[in-house]
């Protein structure tokens, strides 16, 4: 139960930029243009806005509150002088530049407000269309993909991954652009209002870019080792409290315990390491930003004593390199987002490029009417490669005739049943329905003609009708009702709280695992296949019940090509031929009586369970 698995592959950053992946998400912007180009517009409108405040209070301190504090006037207070003439009573010059301040600030948060929101609705309907792509593909992905990648890993594809992408847009890459377009704007301002000033304010860009590369060098390993720390904790929980009765049977509290508070620790221990260096680059930031303001008051301050420029440059200057070093010091959280998106794009965009191995081909075939003929002719198959399950396996069904498939654990009766519904293509030889290789058929036709009652019976969150029509439309209440009546369901459904609508729970919870496999068989008859199979479908299901069961099959297996198979062989012996399958080949076939004439391993089987019958009795 110790975590052996290695998350690494999981949770690779991969590169921080990548053209090729950031082309085919911007692609995702495209239905979108309306709001893209709106939120690009409000941008560029906040980030002028924003340029406006200090150039008024520059103005205000050079015309009206401090005349006398140099005698050089900067270029926006010769403008503004010009305007509204020299001679302008200073109140009322105040209480005009006032009122335009004011109204930058409310047109600013109006215009942050809207961009904020068009953004994020943006953000919202790219995570739709995306999340809406890869369950699609998902859904179209062969049995054989989801064999290889953990279900875990699948859903983080679809939830985790998608909002990373959703911050990379909506805090990342729109953010970056419009913060500069920001300093794009106080770079051109504060250089037309002083170059001399602008050239110190500038000068200390070496040191805050020098120190966001050692931040990013420095913390991307500590980065990376968290978010594989909190993966290692997501999987343990997932694993343990899925499986809370097993470790509560065997006693394991106090050694799972162990291993959660280890694996705790060292998220902690790597949580530790990375606020280090947070902790070092944030006041590092402050400091120099703190340098290129006291280097401003010390050179600006002089040339304001020495009536070189206005007391209003200077402060519009230290308000000008507050706004210019804020975003700077911000790109480090902006990189980090950049390197998760794409890291999280790599692994959303393999999802979307897996081939389909299982498709229906062109012009594929679709009868209106299915015959329910079956053949596997020389069929080979391995789930793995050089482990055959299925070595050379040729019979045939004819339309309307039960067969059963009987054999040891891991012969592979149910693979007959996967090569059948094509969630496995063959390695060689085909398999056939009404005359026509599988391959061929067009998949939903295919599928919608089988109906099939596993085992392990799933059912999804809802309610029971839900569960037994799963979205078909067509299937009636009356025919609702018809199909658990023949199966027995119909008395303990109406037993339930609020019969029909009786909510399930997640995988059926609260259902008896009988009671499950009898909605399973309402499910498989409802549908009205044209072929049943039955794979070991009442072995959970209590004698009783199961006879109840069987009087029911022998009539609906009527008309109906059927493949029934099981362990115990006292539920197929009215089958009109049985397969003897061991270790992957076709050992033996007949009825009942004619496989225990040979007496061969149909014959042990029976006296086998026979013998355990006895002994139980």
């Amino acid at each position: 139960m110790t975590q052996k698995a290695d998350p690494h592959a999981e949770e690779t950053l991969g590169k921080v930029y990548d053209g090729q992946l950031m082309r085919r998400l911007l692609a995702y912007l495209r239905p979108h243009r309306f709001m893209t180009a709106t939120a690009v517009g409000l941008i560029l409108v906040s980030s002028i806005l924003q340029l406006a405040g200090p150039l008024i209070m520059a103005v205000s301190l050079d015309l009206f509150i401090a005349p006398e504090a140099g005698e050089k006037l900067s270029a926006p207070s010769l403008w503004v002088q010009a305007q509204l003439g020299p001679d302008l009573d200073p109140m009322t010059g105040l209480i005009i530049l006032s009122a335009a301040y004011l109204s930058f600030l409310l047109a600013t948060f109006f215009v942050l407000y809207l961009q904020g929101y068009v953004m994020e609705v943006m953000g919202q309907y790219v995570m739709y269309d995306l999340r809406r792509e890869v369950f699609s593909k998902l859904q179209r992905l062969s049995i054989a993909y989801l064999d290889r990648n953990p279900v875990g890993r699948l859903v983080t594809r679809v939830t985790t991954d998608v909002a990373s992408l959703n911050e990379l847009f909506t805090s990342g890459l729109v953010s970056i652009f419009g913060e500069i377009m920001l300093l794009v704007g106080i770079v051109a301002v504060i250089f037309w209002l002083n170059w001399q000033l602008a050239l110190i304010s500038l000068s200390i860009l070496p040191l805050l870019l020098g120190l966001g590369l050692w931040f990013r060098l420095r913390a991307r390993q500590k980065y990376r080792e968290v978010r594989v720390k909190i993966a290692r904790i997501n999987s343990f929980l997932q694993e343990h409290i899925t499986g809370m009765a097993i470790v509560q049977l065997f006693n394991r509290e106090r050694s799972a315990y162990g291993e959660f508070q280890e694996i705790n620790e060292e998220h902690r221990e790597a949580n530790i390491g990375a606020i280090f260096f947070y902790a070092v680059y944030y006041p590092m930031v402050e400091l120099i930003t703190a340098l290129g303001v006291g280097l401003l008051v010390w050179f600006g301050g002089g040339q304001v004593v020495q009536g070189a420029i206005s007391l209003g440059a200077l402060v519009a200057f230290l308000q000008y390199a507050r706004r210019f070093y804020q975003p700077l010091a911000d790109l480090s959280q902006k990189y980090n987002i950049l390197q998760s998106a794409m890291a999280s794009s790599e692994r959303i965009f393999e999802v979307l490029d897996t081939p389909e191995e299982i498709a229906s081909p062109p012009e594929a075939f679709s009868p209106p009417r299915v015959r329910g003929g079956l053949e596997f002719r020389d069929v080979e198959f391995s789930y793995l490669p050089g482990e055959k399950v299925l070595q050379g396996i040729s019979f045939k069904v004819e339309p309307g005739e039960t067969l059963a498939v009987v054999g040891h654990t891991g012969a592979g009766k149910s693979t007959l049943a996967n090569l059948l519904l094509r969630f496995y293509d063959v390695d060689a030889g085909s398999v056939f329905l009404d005359g026509v290789d599988v391959r061929r058929w067009d998949l939903t036709r295919l599928r919608r003609s089988v109906g099939m009652v596993l085992q392990d019976v799933f059912l999804f969150s809802g309610d029971i009708a839900d569960n037994i029509r799963l979205g078909e439309a067509s299937i009636t209440e009356e025919r609702l009702r018809w199909a658990t009546r023949e199966v027995h369901a119909l008395d303990f459904i109406e037993r339930q709280p609020n019969g029909f609508e009786t909510v399930v729970r997640e995988r059926g919870a609260g259902l008896s695992t009988g009671q499950k496999q009898l909605i399973a068989f309402a499910r498989a008859l409802a549908a009205d296949p044209t072929i049943l199979v039955l794979d070991e479908a009442t072995s959970s299901i209590d004698t009783e019940t199961e006879q109840l069961i069987q009087k029911a099959l022998d009539k609906l297996l009527e008309g109906r090509t059927s493949i029934v198979i099981a362990h115990r062989l006292s539920t197929i012996q009215k089958a009109d031929r049985i397969l003897v399958l061991h270790k992957g080949q076709l050992w033996e076939q007949g009825t009942h009586q004619e496989l225990l004439a040979k007496q061969g391993i149909y014959h042990k089987l029976y006296l086998l369970q026979y013998r355990e019958q006895e002994v139980a009795v």
